[in-house]
């Protein structure tokens, strides 16, 4: 099984998935974010945004596969993915495998967007990055907000203002139904 947690930047997916940790320790966690990462050492990602390489969302899609194929844990995955075409490729491709596949979109508004990425460090030794990042992040929300109507069918969406923990009970019980709370 694989839980995907979508939402925009700053919107909580990763606060989110390391609630969901001590809940549930047998569930693996996978950034495909690190893809990204090790993609701008070896190639060059002209949009600046590494998923627009057709190679990324290839290589997020088969590095998830073969987590739930190699090791038969449930996978935790906190990315924001709002392209609707970037989404059908990688699900498509869960699917295909036969993965059970959950997707939750984390809600948040505009204002508590840009407040939290402003409370963020990212880069605190290179300011110049730091706002950089900022602005690209903050220069995002529209696009992820704006996405939640063209997501895929089944996509949960829950509100992200809600706490860490009633966030985790929610996923839990939406993807282990009678057992939220076993371990």
């Amino acid at each position: 099984m694989i839980v995907w947690v979508n939402g925009a930047f700053g919107s909580g997916k990763t606060t989110l998935v390391e609630e969901l940790r001590p809940r549930w320790p047998e569930a693996l966690v996978y950034d495909p974010e690190m893809v990204g990462f090790v993609l701008r050492e070896i190639v060059e990602v002209p949009t600046g945004d590494f998923q627009d390489l057709r190679l990324w969302r290839r290589q997020v899609a088969d590095l998830a596969v073969g987590l739930v194929e190699e090791y038969g844990r449930p996978v935790l995955v906190p990315m924001t993915l709002v392209d609707a075409g970037y989404a059908g490729e990688i699900f498509d491709v869960l699917e295909g495998a036969g993965i059970e596949l959950h997707h939750f979109f984390l809600t948040v508004p505009r204002e508590t967007l840009e407040r939290r990425i402003d409370g963020r460090t990212f880069f605190p030794d290179d300011p110049e990055r730091e706002q950089r990042v900022r602005d690209w992040a903050k220069g995002r929300i529209e696009a992820c907000v704006g996405a939640a109507g063209a997501l895929p069918g089944g996509t949960v969406f829950l509100d992200g203002l809600l706490s860490p923990g009633e966030l985790a009970e929610r996923v839990l019980a939406h993807v282990r139904p009678g057992g939220a709370c076993g371990v």
